[in-house]
């Protein structure tokens, strides 16, 4: 389950804000030589969770033996972020992380990751999304081996047609419940303190954005837009599908109880992504994956793009060993289906997307609910969104005044962003 922790989150970049946010320029060169030669201590360590490390293990023996190294892989299984930049900065960390793209802007603030050098070659067979997804201030840091982004989950027995709108998905809901058959119009997180990830789709649906853009494309962390008139209106329409409106959202529902409710049949949507199916197989749904509805006559819901990298540590010991592992092994096919067998979320590598298909039919699904997906924001700022944009959702969604809410939270995320 992707669970967005925006206290963790917060304080990573507090915690080092202090740090400079150039690592040792001095071993640059060294990454384009041999990797053996290299290698000062003749040990590559990887950092990953529970799931990818047990994944990496046999590429991992392979590339020492064919390294004449040794290759330690260690399961980092919460908080990784912080216990990466932390063990960074005290000289204990590891030569590769796998993490979360939206860790970039981040991680490159405090000097924690290096630029990876990817031909064109090697870009042309990564998903184009992923790509940009990975690049900030003009330099591709890390190897994307996995995407992910919402959909919605239907239970077909209750509702055999995909929803056009949201209007239409609340209308068939309210009908469900009517008739007994479900107790929840929607299954979509959000608890006590909001949900910015899961709400996003809707939000964007309506009007709303976070920041804006800069002629080249990057997120603009000056052009906030929470506030601003668009984000007002979208939180009036959250407002009206909640807790004192239509009923569809609900602090009730959280990322704890999502995924359940729906599996016990109990409501006919849910707004989950590739990490949620495991558990309505098991459950024994039928069910289809299609794009989240928007709103009528809004714009499209957009989710975020969300993608799994590797990075190359930049205080790592081993640094020239560690970029040679990311850019030839991390690019191998076997290793993406690999990773892909350990978790089910679709490779970024379009050869091994198209190698793993034909076993699963939901990924062109997926690939289809996030065909218009956007890249999470991996500027640092995006550090100050997630607890003030999810508590005033959750405030809305309980029925508070949505102007007054949004500006509050728009002048906490400005105080936060210098």
């Amino acid at each position: 389950m992707r669970i967005r922790t925006a206290g963790v989150i917060a304080a990573s970049m507090l915690c080092l804000a202090g740090v400079a946010a150039c690592g040792d320029k001095k071993d640059d060169k060294a990454a384009g030589s041999n990797p053996s030669a290299a290698a000062a201590s003749g040990e590559l360590v990887i950092w990953a969770d529970d799931k990818r490390s047990a994944a990496l293990k046999p590429f991992a023996d392979k590339f020492g033996q064919e390294n004449g190294v040794t290759v330690k892989i260690q399961a980092i299984s919460k908080d990784q972020q912080t216990a990466f930049l932390t063990a960074s900065q005290q000289g204990s960390g590891p030569d590769v992380m796998v993490g979360a793209h939206d860790w970039i802007g981040n991680l490159v603030q405090n000097g924690a990751i290096d630029p990876v050098q990817l031909s064109d070659a090697q870009k042309s067979g990564i998903q184009a999304g992923a790509i940009k997804a990975i690049t900030f201030n003009g330099q591709t840091y890390g190897v994307p081996y996995a995407t992910e982004n919402l959909g919605l989950i239907r239970n077909t027995e209750l509702a055999p047609t995909a929803p056009a709108t949201i209007e239409d998905l609340v209308a068939t809901g309210k009908k469900l419940k009517a008739e007994k058959k479900a107790s929840e119009i929607l299954c979509l997180q959000s608890g006590q303190n909001g949900d910015a990830y899961h709400s996003y789709p809707l939000y964007a649906s309506a009007g709303g954005y976070l920041f804006g853009t800069t002629a080249s494309g990057d997120y603009d962390a000056k052009d906030l837009g929470v506030g601003k008139p668009g984000s007002i209106a979208a939180f009036e329409k959250l407002r009206a599908l909640g807790e004192k409106g239509d009923g569809a959202l609900k602090r009730s529902i959280t990322g704890d109880n999502s995924i359940a409710t729906f599996t016990g049949k109990k409501c006919a949507f849910l707004v989950s992504g590739p990490w949620a199916t495991a558990d309505v197989k098991k459950a024994g749904i039928k069910y289809d994956i299609s794009p989240i509805p928007g709103f009528k006559g809004g714009k499209e819901a957009t989710p975020f793009l969300g993608v799994q990298t590797f990075y190359v540590a930049s205080k790592g010991k081993n640094k020239a060993l560690a970029q040679e592992f990311v850019t030839n092994y991390v690019t191998t096919p076997d290793l993406a289906v690999a990773l892909y067998n350990a978790e089910p979320r679709p490779p970024a590598l379009t050869a091994a997307l198209e190698q793993v298909k034909g076993q699963d039919p939901d990924l062109a699904k997926w690939a289809d609910a996030g065909k218009n997906a956007i890249p999470l924001p991996a500027i640092p700022a995006m550090a100050a969104i997630w607890e003030p944009f999810g508590k005033a959702e959750a405030a809305v969604i309980g029925g508070a005044e949505a102007k007054t809410t949004v500006e509050a939270a728009a002048k906490t995320i400005s105080s936060s962003i210098k």
